[in-house]
């Protein structure tokens, strides 16, 4: 407590200073925990570029030559590494962007689910004027900055928050990647992106490769298939036998 006789002027400029105090410490527990995930992905990684769709881009990712690939689930440290993988989703989704530039030149873009930044890399390089990366997991959004510094990119604004059911924002384009993976979430996105579509007019662009779950999705005849990529051998064999992944226009 202060003591009674502790001027109101004096006061102000005490709480002003333990206010920073407290500021600047927080910055720096904050810039040592990022420093200790760069650390972590700069070990557990491989930088890779050319066994994708999209040998433009450069991500760090899981190769069965690093150590977790092959190391017991429960020594990692982290929640669950999808930033660590290219989805085919992604691939195509990006390989469809880098090869249309004028879906994303100018015009503010969400990627969500954003994983390893991939998508967001690809519409830095299309020249979109914003970019937001949206996913739940903190490791994901050091790793998409880390790829962002990979490839020579601006690092798009990183948003942890589960923007899925939020208040729509005026994005012109929201990208999914491989977000159909579970019946919930995929209902979820159902409401969410009709309300972006009807209250900001936001084009979305989504990439699958044919999971069950968006099939059903796809059925319901809100889809326009925009483009389909057949994928590598080694990312056949990495999911599963899909041989291809297309990019959708979600038009309900």
């Amino acid at each position: 407590m202060l003591p009674q006789f502790f001027p109101p002027r004096k006061c102000c400029q005490f709480i002003q200073k333990v206010f920073k105090l407290q500021s600047r410490a927080l910055v720096s527990d904050s810039a040592r925990a990022d420093e200790h995930i760069r650390r972590f992905i700069r070990d557990n990684t491989q930088v890779c570029r050319d066994q994708s769709l999209t040998p433009q881009i450069q991500l760090r990712l899981f190769t069965p030559s690093c150590r977790f690939w092959r190391e017991s689930p429960e020594l990692w440290p982290f929640g669950d590494p999808y930033w660590a993988l290219y989805w085919p989703g992604g691939q195509a989704l990006c390989r469809f962007l880098l090869d249309s530039p004028g879906e994303c030149r100018g015009k503010a873009v969400l990627d969500v689910g954003s994983g390893c930044g991939a998508g967001a890399i690809a519409a830095r390089l299309c020249g979109a004027s914003r970019v937001v990366a949206n996913d739940t997991d903190p490791v994901a959004a050091v790793a998409v900055r880390m790829n962002c510094e990979l490839n020579g990119v601006v690092p798009p604004v990183c948003v942890t928050d589960n923007l899925i059911g939020s208040e729509p924002e005026d994005f012109q384009v929201i990208l999914l990647g491989d977000m159909f993976y579970d019946d919930a979430l995929a209902a979820s996105l159902h409401s969410w992106l009709d309300r972006c579509i009807r209250s900001q007019g936001t084009k979305v662009l989504i990439g699958d490769p044919g999971r069950s779950q968006f099939e059903d999705f796809s059925s319901t005849n809100v889809l326009q298939r925009l483009a389909q990529f057949e994928l590598p051998e080694c990312v056949r064999e990495e999911n599963y036998g899909l041989t291809c992944s297309s990019v959708w226009k979600y038009c309900p």
